[in-house]
Parts: C-alpha cells; sequence; structure tokens
C-alpha cells in the first residue's frame, strides 16, 4: 500500500474512534437512558468531553479535504515524496490536535491545526503542478 493512502487510512480510523472517549463520558454523567434521550435539560459533559466533540467535528471537516486530495492524487498517479511525507504529517498534526484540544492546550493544538492545513496543502500542489 502507499505511504499516503497508509495514513488516510490512519487518519480515517483516528477521526472514526475519537467519538468514543466523549461518548462513555456522557453515559457515565448521564446515565445510559438519558445519554441515548433528548432530554430538554441534561447535564453538561465534563469540559474535556466537550473540547474532544469540538476536536472530533474539526477533525471530520478536515478529512473531508485529506481525504479528497489523497484520493485524487491516487487517481492521478500522483505519489512522491512529498505526497507520502505530508501524509505522515497530517496523521501525526491530527493526532496532537486531538489530543491537546481536549487538554485544553491552545498553542500547541493550533500549531498541530495549522500543520494539518500545511500537509494539506502539500498535497494539493503535487496535484496542481501534475
Amino acid at each position: 500500500m502507499k505511504p499516503e493512502l497508509l495514513y488516510l487510512c490512519y487518519a480515517t480510523a483516528l477521526t472514526g474512534v475519537l467519538w468514543v472517549p466523549y461518548v462513555l463520558e456522557r453515559v457515565l454523567t448521564r446515565g445510559v437512558i438519558s445519554a441515548v434521550g433528548y432530554e430538554e435539560q441534561p447535564k453538561p459533559q465534563s469540559k474535556w468531553a466537550q473540547r474532544l466533540m469540538k476536536a472530533h467535528g474539526n477533525a471530520v471537516e478536515n478529512l473531508v479535504v485529506f481525504a479528497t486530495l489523497i484520493l485524487l492524487a491516487n487517481a492521478m498517479g500522483v505519489s512522491n515524496a512529498i505526497v507520502a511525507t505530508a501524509s505522515m504529517l497530517y496523521f501525526w498534526a491530527r493526532l496532537v490536535h486531538a489530543v491537546t484540544y481536549t487538554l485544553g492546550i491552545p498553542w500547541i493544538r493550533t500549531l498541530a491545526f495549522l500543520t494539518g492545513f500545511a500537509a494539506q496543502a502539500m498535497v494539493a500542489v503535487q496535484l496542481l503542478l501534475h
């Protein structure tokens, strides 16, 4: 498997499991019945769970762009060291983003987000130069 497809798989899997901790926290905080229902005034979740939910939403939004770029690169036969490196960079940046967002570490979170964006831009440039 090409490195960029492998890292797309990793990024997708990461994004796919980010919901688990905050949903488990919701069940522990509210109970099963309340967690799966639609209470008008549910108990608030902890701050870390609220931040992880936002990080998850951000990961989904960015995965749409990253996956599209990587799949386009694959379809166009654009596979080189820059695309592979950008893919690896994107995955690790998104992992750091999720962890630091959850822990409430703003500067590293922002740097990780910008690194992920730069990785997307690197792939986009390779496509446009092709």
